[in-house]
């Protein structure tokens, strides 16, 4: 088979697995092709007037190479020299004013939304601060507008009102990025970058790590809970609340207190090794990536590697009972 008619027959199995390829993953709520914020938005808008401007100089200039191939294409007993156009003034000009025009349209409004996009807001009394600090594998929140309540892997903010985030790393390089409010910005150890975004809207929207940050980057992830005020004034109450207890699960706060305490605190403002684990059980997922269930959790106390490699939770010498009483004791602290 000759190599043409080898590519030739090749084609169609490429067209259909593009095809197939272009619905792979889940793209909802985690797409910056569908912005849920004014940030995101307005990112968009750059990628999609850049597109257009590349759009519209692939057309011109495929336009004209068009033109000449068929216009001045080689005809039998012809054999005369096209006119040249070297020296062309006119030409010249034209060729040289119109991209630095293209570059312009992209140059101005980008530039624009760069500056409007880096204002650090930190010292803006009227918008919301959050301090983000990325670890392997998972993130730290901060409130410190409301009594510097301690989270992890669930954001929450409120819906129309503009966050500013001061974000940095306990260890390596990541990314923080939610896709469908905006754009990423790396959380370096030592050092504090801002970015703010705003929802539109309620609902949950998607964050990864967007930097290669060791083995289990892929599943470094988190959810941003967009919420009315009101929903975010009450779930901040909540939050500021201390876990109660009770004597269904005392044996499960016991087993808590002398496997779990020394790296998780459940108080609001504490912090440690592992995520704070006050409101653990109306989060979203456990560890950013496992269902919400009896037996996700157990899986993820039994075995951390098993799910999420390169995690420093180590696993827990607990028998049956131990790790039942725990994990009803986890669901307890809402």
């Amino acid at each position: 088979m000759s190599r043409w008619k080898f590519v030739w027959r090749l084609m169609p199995l490429l067209a259909v697995l593009a095809l197939l390829l272009t619905g792979c993953g889940e793209v909802e709520n985690l797409s910056a092709l569908d912005p849920k914020g004014p940030v995101a938005r307005e990112q968009l808008f750059l990628m999609e007037l850049s597109l257009a401007v590349m759009i519209f100089v692939f057309i011109v200039v495929m336009a004209i190479y068009l033109y000449v191939l068929f216009r001045y294409r080689k005809r039998k007993g012809d054999d005369s020299i096209p006119k040249q156009v070297e020296g062309n003034h006119v030409l010249e000009i034209i060729w040289t004013v119109v991209p630095i025009l293209l570059l312009c349209v992209i140059a101005v409004p980008t530039v624009g939304y760069t500056f409007k996009h880096s204002t650090d807001y930190r010292e803006d009394k009227n918008v919301m601060h959050v301090k983000v600090t990325g670890h392997q594998f998972w993130w730290q929140f901060q409130y410190p507008d409301h009594g510097n309540i301690n989270t992890a892997q669930d954001l929450v903010i409120p819906v129309g009102k503009k966050v500013s985030f001061e974000v940095t790393s306990a260890d390596v390089n990541h990314s923080f990025w939610v896709p469908s409010l905006g754009g990423k910005i790396d959380t370096n150890p030592g050092m504090y970058n801002v970015n703010y975004l705003e929802a539109d809207e309620p609902g949950v929207y998607k964050g990864k790590c967007a930097e290669l940050c060791g083995a289990s980057h892929a599943l470094m992830d988190f959810k941003v809970r967009a919420l009315s005020q009101a929903d975010f004034d009450a779930w901040v109450a909540k939050m500021q609340a201390p876990a109660a207890s009770s004597a269904a699960t005392a044996k499960g706060e016991e087993v808590f207190k002398n496997q779990c305490i020394t790296c998780h605190a459940v108080t609001p403002t504490g912090a440690g090794l592992g995520p704070n684990l006050n409101g653990f059980a109306s989060r979203e997922k456990i560890a950013g990536i496992l269902d919400h269930n009896d037996e996700s959790l157990k899986a993820w106390i039994q075995d951390p590697q098993a799910e999420k490699p390169g995690t420093l939770m180590p696993q827990l010498p607990l028998d049956d009972t131990q790790l039942n009483e725990l994990v009803k004791y986890l669901n307890t602290l809402k």
